[in-house]
């Protein structure tokens, strides 16, 4: 059963306990956390989880799959820099709390787990492709030149987050995240991700 579906009845009532039940223990820290300790805190029968879940990486990606599902509002001001700006709020505020700790634990099993992988990339694959829409639009608006690299633009908007979430473990707060915004305007208005263009001819033999 794919982890986007919503069975009712029963299914739905062991799919909210457990779901329930991973979040109150995720929120001690990953370390510890089993699929039996979670079967145990929903009162529900491990063989059951399993049977559903497969394992414990199936659990955490429906937990994530609950954000996937939730609208998310692209900016739209109608100036390139507001527009980052809001976009990088929403991503330090995707990248704190229960979902950073959810990414946080899926990044750490993807080596070993291609299901974890496969989870955390479609997820961040919708999430930068909805994105991409701030720079699509500051080009339709005559901000920056047609052809600007959308997709790498946002890569390079997320990136930093990655790296203190995953590695540096450093704070993402909303000084962090405007920064960030800056730093992308400034390398779009730069040229950074325009198209490319024909390298300068060799400058003459003196």
């Amino acid at each position: 059963m794919s982890v986007g579906r919503r069975p009712g009845g029963r299914s739905a009532r062991v799919r909210a306990a457990v779901l329930a039940a991973a979040r109150g223990l995720l929120a001690a820290g990953y370390a510890e956390l089993t699929v039996e300790r979670i079967a145990g805190a929903a009162g529900v029968n491990k063989t059951s989880v399993y049977r559903r879940w497969t394992d414990l990486e199936g659990i955490l990606g429906d937990l994530l799959s609950e954000y996937a599902s939730e609208v998310v509002p692209i900016p739209d001001t109608g100036n390139l820099d507001t527009d980052l700006e809001e976009l990088a709020s929403l991503v330090r505020r995707g990248m704190t709390g229960e979902p950073g700790e959810l990414i946080t634990a899926l990044a750490a099993a993807a080596p070993r787990n291609p299901r974890a992988a496969q989870i955390v990339r479609g997820f961040f694959a919708e999430r930068f492709g909805l994105a991409e829409a701030v720079v699509d639009h500051a080009v339709a608006r005559g901000e920056l030149p047609r052809g600007t690299d959308a997709p790498a633009a946002i890569e390079f908007l997320g990136a930093p987050f990655f790296l203190r979430l995953l590695v540096v473990n450093e704070p993402i707060d909303e000084a962090f995240a405007r920064r960030t915004a800056a730093a992308v305007a400034a390398a779009l208005r730069a040229g950074v991700f325009s198209p490319a263009r024909p390298p300068r001819p060799a400058a003459a033999a003196r």
